[in-house]
């Protein structure tokens, strides 16, 4: 479906029509310049699933699943840390430097031309838009969250996550889930809501951004996961793409969510290391997730 659409508006184009219409004396110049069409289509096509292939060569799914899972909980508690412990009571603000230090980290990877190029698919900007634009709901409500709920509150309120992108492709794609994998869902759900049951701290508020966080987590991960498996997007092409979108609605949720007084902040030495430790596990979190989803 891809590769038809891509010859589709190849054909139409102005200068494929002209030579399509040449008269037979010019058969050898219109089959060469046909050659070179034929080359530029499928170097374009070559080059997205040659670094889609790579990407998935270099990075095995047990293993992107692996490190994710270590990224991720060890993110939890140094943002909880961050938070708490050194008294950096911003959680959308500290999202922000999150996103604005792994997209600096892809500039660097893209200066040295190690940053894979967007694939050929017509990916509309409208999606690219409105996964920037849910991200940054999905980032900035969780670390809210985090703030003003326990840890164990927060993963309660993550298990919910799984779940809710399982309901939601059977709405909207029809995709069925095995009984096994429901039962191994429901099997690790209840031991990690086990675990955790005993640390459950929160707030009227907490409670309900955890709430609000759970549909556009969900719908972050499918509209991920969907770019990436049907459109050929590697995982920092796409990073790459809708970090700029998802910078400018952190910044617009800031004053919403975070208190004054960000920048009169005590950014020592220690406390500047501990969060931008905090950002590059961010990096790596999204990248590694991204990676699984992939």
């Amino acid at each position: 479906m891809l590769y038809s659409r891509e010859i589709l508006n190849f054909l139409v184009r102005k200068d494929v029509r002209k030579i399509l219409k040449r008269k037979d004396s010019d058969a050898g110049e219109r089959g060469r310049a046909l050659e070179e069409l034929r080359s530029s289509l499928f170097s374009r096509f070559r080059f997205s699933e040659s670094a889609k292939r790579h990407e998935q060569r270099s990075c095995d799914p047990v293993l992107a699943l692996t490190f994710n899972f270590l990224v991720a909980v060890g993110i939890i508690f140094m943002n909880k840390w961050v938070l708490q412990g050194v008294g950096f009571h911003f959680p959308i603000c500290l999202s922000f430097i999150h996103y604005l230090l792994s997209w600096a980290l892809m500039g660097i990877l893209k200066a040295f031309s190690v940053l894979p190029g967007s694939p050929p698919s017509k990916s509309t900007h409208l999606s690219l838009f409105t996964l920037g634009f849910v991200m940054s709901l999905s980032t900035g409500l969780a670390n809210v969250s985090l703030k003003y709920n326990s840890v164990g509150f927060y993963q309660m309120a993550k298990i919910a996550v799984t779940p809710s992108i399982v309901l939601a492709e059977f709405i909207w794609f029809k995709k069925r889930v095995s009984f096994s994998k429901v039962v191994a869902l429901a099997v690790v759900s209840i031991g990690v809501a086990v675990a955790t049951v005993t640390d459950l701290q929160f707030s009227l508020f907490g409670a309900c951004v955890a709430l609000a966080w759970i549909i556009p987590s969900a719908i972050n991960k499918i509209l991920w996961s969907t770019l990436q498996q049907r459109e050929n997007w590697t995982a920092l092409a796409l990073m790459w793409k809708t970090t700029p979108i998802t910078l400018f609605f952190l910044a617009t949720l800031i004053p919403f969510f975070d208190p004054p007084g960000v920048l009169s902040y005590d950014w020592n030495f220690r406390n500047t290391v501990l969060i931008l430790s905090s950002a590059v596990l961010g990096f790596l979190l999204q990248w590694s997730g991204a990676l699984a989803l992939g």
